[in-house]
């Protein structure tokens, strides 16, 4: 059997979003993990079957060592990974983010086998599919989910519909992601508890489980201010509290999680547990949000959306209004359009041929004429059964191709 190796350095959503195209490189080789040593234990949940190679790339769980920790962990650690993957004898090599760590592990292996980010020459080259996506970068608003963007990064993967269950209840509370890592992308306090106790009281349900890093503390706290005394007896406030066996079996229990675009939310998705998740500011969900059916998400829909989070925002944060509008919390409950407040789409998630999108049953998509041409035309790219009889897209190939593209052959 052929050996594959994956890099993939980023975080703990970007783990999980990597499912789809570990799930297809593992139907015909023996797949490679090289990540974070932090999301290691993770990963062995998530995916039993593949050979881990876990590496410092952010230093997390360190921070209290000191910088003499991290760097000995760097030069100790790494350097023997570096070594152990260099000595293995790769089919192919997925290289999927672009940091200086993934760039000097893709130097190892001759570049024609890497699948990409690759270096050559002194030189960062991407595959086909990676330039591609730049150039459609700058076009945010169209989204292409993340798992899809790297399941196509082989050209067999497994169909959408294999990467996750369809979600369902279980019956065992509400689980409150309390923030993410971008706080305009996160609810305030007072919000988050609104919403709960609006949907503990409609379903009955007693048990409310405050979901986060120990970071998110203070946001526990707050919650737990404001709460009823009745159910803030029966909040288990679990932040930074559980490890990643701790996560899983409290999420694999819930009815619902509510959350903002965490890593928490694309783990609830994997296991089938239904999310009802809160996009706004630089979050977007036709780019990563809950993959599979059984999700809602509610999206701000203003005009500067999706922002950078890098930025200053100049609009006051006004993308968080429908989310303060005290009718949202009706809305939330009945999913009646009637109810919603301006400026937010109500969407259910769907899957395609393509992956993962979502459908509005309130608001109007402004975007969707746009975006299922953008879905039709990468379909063809791709070769997606049936893609062929759909129209050809002559203005987006002459805006997303470039000549060479025709002149040269280039690798995923």
């Amino acid at each position: 059997m052929q050996h594959v190796l994956v890099i993939q350095l980023a975080r703990f959503g970007d783990l999980v979003q990597t499912k789809r195209l570990l799930l297809s490189l593992a139907a015909r080789a023996r797949v490679h993990l090289c990540l974070d040593a932090s999301l290691a234990p993770l990963a062995r949940l998530l995916y039993p079957w593949a050979v881990l190679h876990p590496l410092t790339a952010h230093g997390t769980g360190l921070a209290k060592a000191g910088t003499g920790a991290v760097l000995q962990a760097m030069l100790g650690q790494n350097r023997k990974i570096f070594s152990e993957l260099a000595n293995q004898d790769f089919a192919e090599v997925f290289n999927l983010n672009r940091s200086p760590l993934n760039l000097a592990l893709a130097a190892l292996f001759d570049p024609e086998l890497v699948r990409g980010h690759v270096w050559k020459d002194g030189q960062v080259l991407l595959g086909s599919w990676p330039e591609l996506a730049m150039r459609w970068s700058a076009r945010r608003r169209l989204g292409l989910n993340l798992v899809d963007f790297w399941a196509h990064f082989t050209p067999f993967p497994v169909a959408p519909g294999e990467v996750n269950p369809e979600a369902k209840a279980r019956g065992g509370g509400l689980g409150l992601v309390l923030a993410g890592r971008e706080s305009r992308r996160s609810l305030p306090a007072e919000i988050l508890a609104r919403l709960a106790v609006a949907f503990l009281e409609q379903t009955g349900q007693a048990r409310l489980f405050l979901l986060g890093s120990a970071a998110e503390a203070p946001v526990a706290k707050a919650v737990l201010r404001v709460l009823p005394p009745g159910i803030a007896k029966q909040t288990k406030d679990l932040a930074g509290k559980t490890d990643w066996a701790g996560l899983v079996d409290v999420l694999l229990g819930l009815d619902r999680v509510f959350t903002p675009d965490t890593g928490s939310m694309h783990l609830a998705a994997h296991l089938g547990v239904p999310v009802s998740a809160f996009f706004l500011s630089s979050a977007w969900c036709f780019e990563t949000g809950p993959y599979g059916l059984g999700h809602t998400v509610y999206q701000a829909v203003t005009d500067c959306l999706p922002c950078l989070e890098t930025r200053e925002c100049d609009q006051q944060v006004r993308c968080l209004d429908p989310f303060r509008n005290p009718g949202f919390v009706r809305f939330l409950l009945t999913g009646n359009p009637e109810h919603a407040p301006d400026g937010m789409l109500g969407l259910s998630s769907a899957l395609d041929r393509l992956g993962a999108h979502y459908t509005a049953f309130s608001g109007e998509d402004a975007d969707l004429p746009e975006r299922q041409k953008f879905r039709d035309f990468l379909s063809r790219h791709l070769h997606l059964p049936g893609a062929a009889a759909e129209p050809p897209q002559p203005d987006l190939a002459a805006r997303f191709y470039q000549d060479r593209d025709w002149l040269v052959e280039n690798r995923q």
